[in-house]
């Protein structure tokens, strides 16, 4: 075992990718001389060369389509989007090409193209670099959103992710980098398709992802505090949406809280509810609640950050209030 942030797993993982496979190389904005946005490509410019190592003009559109012409004549393109809010520029390559062409071709072309951005509000960026949009992405068939929430993650879904021959997307948030996490080297891949119990209970499911998983297991702790055994649902795949871990989970505790940054209306934590409604509706002994972020663009003073954005505090509140007897 190890013990690493983050940020050097994320950073192993692509250098890892550039030793296993010279097809692959990594393009965007400061990912080169400047060692990225957050430090994460820090030294591979000069391990790799700058034709592996591309630094990019600030156009995502132009950026993302490259990706998806590399990944179409063979190569294995890593792509970074500095937040996930400039990537609504990138929509239309995203969308309407690297989603679309294996189906608008009859499978006739692939589209290996990965594109990691940094998501997620808490490090005082205001409204243009703060915004949780994983939500959106993982509503568009054709396209695979991971959202790794634990250095094993960050360590190891690139590669599984650079083995798909479909676009994949990666989400890593902005405040996890310089978090610190156990790394064992026993483990040598990760799978890209399940969510994963990270705590087992029986009073209660908190279902999350992202930075929104630490905070749900100290919220765990506290609840434990307190006699309440909460189970934690770490999603990590928000398409395909791992609907049967999260069932599994709320049949065994019979109540459900899901924790989602993403906005409220339209989001993830709708989807997850909306399909406990259909498929496990009878197992619930109370209504699926979520706590989700403000609905209002992320602000930048501190403590109106604080209050926008899902808290320890309000997972153990709503928590609690799932428990109380009726009436």
């Amino acid at each position: 075992m190890s013990r690493i942030t983050y940020r050097e797993a994320c950073r192993q993982a692509i250098r890892a990718a550039l030793l296993a496979d010279p097809r692959c190389f990594v393009m965007g904005e400061d990912v080169g001389r400047y060692g990225g946005c957050y430090a994460v490509t820090k030294g591979l410019l000069e391990e790799f060369g700058p034709q592996r190592i591309r630094d990019t003009p600030l156009a995502e559109n132009g950026i993302a389509g490259a990706g998806v012409g590399a990944a179409l004549a063979g190569l294995r393109p890593i792509v970074e989007i500095m937040t996930c809010n400039f990537s609504l520029l990138a929509l239309d390559q995203i969308m309407n090409n690297a989603a679309s062409l294996s189906h608008m071709s009859g499978g006739q072309f692939a589209v290996p193209l990965v594109i990691r951005m940094a998501t997620g509000g808490g490090r005082q960026l205001a409204a243009q670099h703060s915004h949780s949009l994983e939500g959106w992405y993982a509503h568009i068939p054709g396209l695979k959103v991971l959202v790794p929430a634990t250095v094993e993650d960050a360590r190891h879904m690139l590669a599984a992710a650079l083995a798909d021959p479909n676009p994949v997307l990666i989400f890593e948030h902005i405040v996890l980098y310089n978090a610190e996490g156990e790394l064992d080297e026993a483990v040598s891949a990760v799978d890209i398709e399940h969510a994963k119990v990270r705590r087992s209970g029986t009073d209660i499911s908190l279902v999350t992802y992202g930075n929104s998983l630490p905070k749900c297991l100290v919220a765990a702790e506290e609840l434990a505090r307190a006699g309440i055994q909460a189970e934690v649902i770490d999603l990590r795949v928000l398409r395909p949406l791992d609907s049967a871990t999260v069932i599994a989970s709320v049949n065994r505790t019979h109540r459900c809280l899901i924790v989602d940054e993403g906005w409220r209306s339209g989001s993830i934590s709708a989807e997850i509810a909306a399909r406990l409604a259909d498929e496990a509706l009878y197992e619930l002994d109370a209504p699926v609640r979520r706590v989700c972020s403000a609905e209002v663009p992320v602000p930048y003073a501190a403590h109106m950050e604080t209050a926008a954005l899902p808290q320890v505090a309000d997972i153990v509140a709503a928590a609690r209030a799932l428990l109380q007897p009726a009436g």
